[in-house]
């Protein structure tokens, strides 16, 4: 074992709290006794983040849809609670984030893959989601940009995706949002609440973590049809705290100051990302679809998976090999996809190109199948 494993496996990346973040807190606990926020969030933060979302959207959204949550996952525990009865079914694109399908469970419910393929970079398409909705199915659940892949839906893909769910009125559309400002495509990552949603079927859920860089603070929230937010609030009301009012004062600035703190995140980021991108193209018998959003990449290592073994246990016995080289990676079997990585680039330049000659290392000593 390496004496000093590199981990590109957080989700988190290294990046200091904003400024403003801190300065807003800091104001809000030097001023005295703290008063306790309403269960749903404090009223200034709930109107900016739907302001955010009429911006964007042209659409109107309030700020009674909007339920602040501590952290995306209580988000979407919240809304598994109150959408689920025991054996519906969520219908997930995959590969995909590993978290939903423990959520998912734990909220009585059934996790469905609908498995795509790196080789149409993961394309989904309508008659597959056609195809894919049973009897079972309540909900829709997609992230954009997507973890692991970085794939991002455009918006006429959402839109043809839309037409169909349309159809099923009793079908909740989710659109995991969370990395949506960590994008280097040319055009802006769509929210779903960008689309007509004439049957109310449509719920984003966000935090400040990720693409605003408010790691540590346990903030999220869910945007959801008025009566589907209530029932989630009353969810919260009756099994947490409201978020604490600091950390809430913490992502309002965080929300103000967005566009600032995104440049600058995706200024930091560009560099480790070329790097990842130039080290994973050098490595032989490896494919990486090029990762648009997010701070991940979602390389295929299967050339190096051992044959005629289950996959998931020449997966995991990649991945034992990779941290043995002294370098931690998500493996991809967690997330549906056996023989792929789970790479971030978050993380330091030196140690970034260390992590990279370590897997060169390692994989230059294992056979190719």
């Amino acid at each position: 074992m390496h004496s000093a494993v590199i981990s590109l496996a957080s989700g988190y990346g290294y990046f200091p709290t904003p400024t403003v973040a801190v300065e807003a807190a800091t104001r809000l606990i030097q001023g005295g006794q703290l008063s306790v926020s309403p269960i749903e969030g404090l009223p200034a933060l709930r109107e900016a983040l739907a302001s955010t979302y009429r911006r964007s959207s042209g659409y109107g959204v309030s700020p009674q849809q909007v339920v602040v949550t501590p952290g995306g996952k209580a988000a979407l525990f919240a809304l598994f609670k109150t959408l689920l009865r025991p054996g519906d079914e969520v219908l997930v694109p995959t590969p995909v984030w590993f978290g939903f399908k423990s959520l998912i469970e734990q909220a009585g419910g059934n996790m469905r893959p609908l498995p795509l393929n790196s080789a149409d970079d993961y394309t989904l398409t309508p008659a597959a989601v056609k195809a894919a909705i049973g009897p079972r199915t309540r909900i829709l659940l997609f992230s954009n940009p997507n973890n692991p892949t970085g794939r991002i839906y455009k918006h006429a893909e959402v839109e043809a995706i839309l037409d169909v769910t349309r159809q099923h009125p009793n079908l909740m559309v989710i659109s995991d949002e969370i990395y949506d400002l960590v994008s280097f495509s040319t055009e802006p990552v769509p929210s779903l609440l960008e689309f007509a949603d004439p049957h109310a079927q449509h719920v984003v859920v966000n935090g400040f973590s990720k693409s605003l860089a408010l790691v540590g603070w346990g903030v999220g929230y869910l945007v959801a049809p008025t009566a589907v937010a209530q029932v989630c609030a009353a969810w919260q009301f009756a099994t947490a705290a409201a978020v604490p009012t600091p950390n809430q004062h913490a992502a309002l600035a965080v929300t103000k100051a967005s566009a600032s703190i995104t440049r600058e995140l995706l200024a930091q980021l560009a560099t480790t990302r070329n790097i990842l991108l130039d080290g994973l193209a050098d490595l032989p018998n490896v494919h990486c679809h090029i990762p648009e959003g997010t701070y991940y990449a979602f390389p295929d290592f299967t050339a190096y998976l051992t044959p005629r073994i289950d996959p998931i246990i020449a997966s995991a016995s990649l991945v034992t090999r990779l941290r043995k080289a002294g370098v931690d990676v998500v493996d991809g079997a967690s997330c549906g996809a056996p023989g792929f990585v789970r790479l971030s680039y978050a993380v330091p330049e030196e140690a970034l190109r260390e992590a990279l000659r370590r897997i060169r290392k390692a994989l230059a000593s294992a056979p190719v199948f």
